[in-house]
């Protein structure tokens, strides 16, 4: 729980050590095999599951190839409620590199698009006082309308100011979220796609890794460790948890893919890399020691004639820029 300006409490126990090490050394080989950008079929696989697997968290009847007819504008015969929750986390996903993590306005914003035409203060922090029921008890009691926005505040200035690492701090923001229950309808969903945002400003991977499907797989512990941290009064059982399950998707992700680059793929991922600034072959094959001089010479060359890649100067001189027009 959060008091005013100060940290949310929690503990780094050691088994939270151990995942943050295990996490980064699989984050190490995720950029080893340049799968920080898995390849364009795969991305849209996993963001059909994410999207499948959150929204089937809060009841949503769709499957993936019904989720995949909308993406490809097909018509799809479901509840009316199904299609608008799906068509909105579609919007939502396509705008993700949009929303700044760190800033409030965006939440809200993302939970407008998230939440349009299913309740009707989609985008506004609730003012209300509510409680969440399980079957026929109170299962949580989130603090009163009138502190939601003061609270939100403080979390998101743990978010910017505090010195642990992204991976915890990320954790900690979605129990905290859940716990605050900022708006009357969509936290759960929430609270999952702003950690994945969190997570993607550092490791860029975290857009297409569908951890929401293992989260769905877990549903029932995802549940009892959120209760569990309400009654301990801090979110370590949570941490604890949340990291558990990203370790096990990216062992995923590093599993099915023994991914062969193409020259476009190398491009396409120094392109990320590079952004604007003029590079010269050693500087490329600085990213990929695994080929050749003679294979990147083929791969710049093959660009600048599709014209992707500028050259400019000769020889040892020979600079390239990607052509942004």
């Amino acid at each position: 729980m959060i008091l005013s300006q100060m940290k949310p409490p929690y503990q780094i126990t050691d088994k939270i050590l151990k995942l943050v090490v295990s996490i980064s050394e699989k984050l190490g080989e995720v950029k080893a095999t340049h799968l920080y950008k898995p390849p364009t079929e795969l991305r849209k696989k996993n963001r059909i599951k994410t999207i499948q697997s959150s929204l089937e968290i809060e009841g949503n009847t769709l499957t993936e190839e019904q989720i995949t007819a909308l993406l490809n504008d097909k018509r799809v015969i479901a509840p009316q409620k199904d299609i608008v929750e799906v068509q909105n986390a579609i919007k939502v996903y396509e705008q993700l590199q949009n929303f700044n993590p760190n800033n409030l306005t965006d939440l809200e914003k993302a939970h407008a698009i998230l939440m349009q035409g299913l309740i009707e203060d989609a985008g506004k922090l609730r003012i209300k006082n509510v409680g969440i029921v399980k079957g026929s008890k109170v299962e949580h009691l989130a603090p009163t309308g009138s502190l939601v926005k003061g609270l939100m505040n403080d979390l998101f200035s743990y978010l910017k100011t505090d010195e642990d690492v992204l991976l915890i701090k990320s954790c900690v923001f979605h129990y905290e979220f859940e716990f605050i229950h900022p708006f009357l309808d969509g936290n759960g969903r929430m609270g999952r796609l702003w950690q994945t945002l969190i997570l993607m400003q550092q490791y860029p991977v975290f857009e297409f890794l569908p951890v929401e499907s293992l989260i769905k797989k877990n549903q029932q512990e995802y549940y009892n460790v959120l209760s569990l941290s309400d009654k301990s009064g801090h979110s370590t059982p949570f941490i604890e948890f949340m990291l558990d399950i990203i370790l096990q998707s990216l062992e995923s992700l590093l599993k099915t893919q023994n991914r062969t680059l193409t020259p476009q793929d190398r491009i396409e991922l120094y392109k990320d890399i590079i952004g604007n600034n003029h590079f010269s072959r050693k500087d490329y094959l600085q990213n990929f020691k695994d080929i050749s001089q003679a294979t990147a010479s083929r791969d710049l060359k093959w660009a600048v004639e599709q014209e992707i890649l500028i050259k400019t100067g000769d020889k040892r001189l020979t600079k390239y820029q990607f052509n942004f027009t």
